[in-house]
């Protein structure tokens, strides 16, 4: 019969879920080598059989090189936010970020088929495969953004995880970088300025507007008239420089930006398992499947 201690042993040893641990002591009679062989001979069995679970959870990371040129932004996905903090997941998410940063991968696919700089001998995808195994979750990279440059790169991570940001200033500090990025981070903008808005996003938006105004009994002329004022609403709410920033909402971000003789050339905002479709999941009732099964 197998014994508890002898499942937190093998456990501690390989990482593997308590349950997985359970199983496989069961199927060698208690021999922890042939187990712990087992869950290695398993591990990409298991990743595939984890890889249709929905996984909305895990972390935002960052990272930007010494000299400020060079930085990235990675998210990586989980099933539960306890993985999250899990420390092997955290210095594997950091680890992705880094790699990102320093090779340059064109999209996910070429990414994971890299050699990882961490275990040269392993890609990325199977240092992954790896971690889905002794972890015990499906995991996956979704998505990334890199950005490379003359002037300043800069990074923030709120939330320990749940939101990161990447900026890249011309002519500006690490404190004016910090303080657009704590602005990306906090008013969510979607676009830097109204040019970089798509066209027929803004046609829509006045459609709206002008048929609010029609509802509001407004003739057709002075309907017009509105719409040009709301939208200004608008694109404050959605373009960066447009923003009122927010440790002073007296000032524009644009007029910061002026003000310090700067430029913001571009940034990137992920936010944790965005428009990801979450699965509800009963706790209890899947640990007592587990469990029974």
């Amino acid at each position: 019969m197998v014994t508890a201690s002898q499942v937190k042993e093998l456990r501690e040893k390989t990482g593997a879920g308590m349950m997985d641990c359970k199983k496989v002591l069961t199927e060698t009679d208690g021999d922890m080598e042939k187990a712990a062989e087992l869950l290695r001979e398993r591990g990409i069995a298991k990743a595939a059989k984890k890889s249709d679970r929905v996984a909305a959870e895990g972390l935002v990371e960052a990272y930007v090189s010494e000299d400020g040129k060079i930085g990235a932004v990675v998210e990586v996905n989980a099933e539960t936010d306890f993985v999250a903090k899990n420390d092997e997941f955290k210095s594997f998410v950091s680890d992705v970020a880094k790699q990102i940063a320093l090779t340059n991968p064109s999209n996910v696919e070429e990414l994971l088929s890299a050699k990882s700089i961490v275990e040269g001998d392993k890609t990325v995808q199977e240092v992954l495969t790896n971690k889905i195994a002794t972890i015990g979750e499906n995991m996956s990279i979704r998505r990334f953004a890199r950005f490379e440059s003359t002037g300043l790169v800069e990074k923030y991570i709120h939330g320990e995880g749940k939101i990161g940001v990447l900026v890249e200033l011309e002519n500006g500090t690490s404190e004016l970088a910090k303080d657009v990025c704590m602005q990306i981070a906090a008013a969510k903008p979607e676009f830097l300025d109204r040019e970089s808005v798509p066209a027929e996003r803004v046609e829509k938006e006045m459609e709206i507007l002008k048929a609010q105004a029609m509802n509001e009994g407004k003739p057709a002329e002075i309907a017009e008239k509105m719409v040009q004022g709301r939208i200004g609403k608008f694109y404050g709410e959605i373009c960066l420089v447009e923003q009122d920033f927010v440790k002073n909402p007296d000032m524009k971000i644009k007029q910061l930006i002026e003000s310090k003789g700067a430029k913001i050339v571009r940034f990137a905002r992920f936010e944790k398992g965005e428009g990801i479709e979450k699965k509800e999941e009963n706790f209890a009732e899947e640990v007592a499947k587990q469990i029974n099964g």
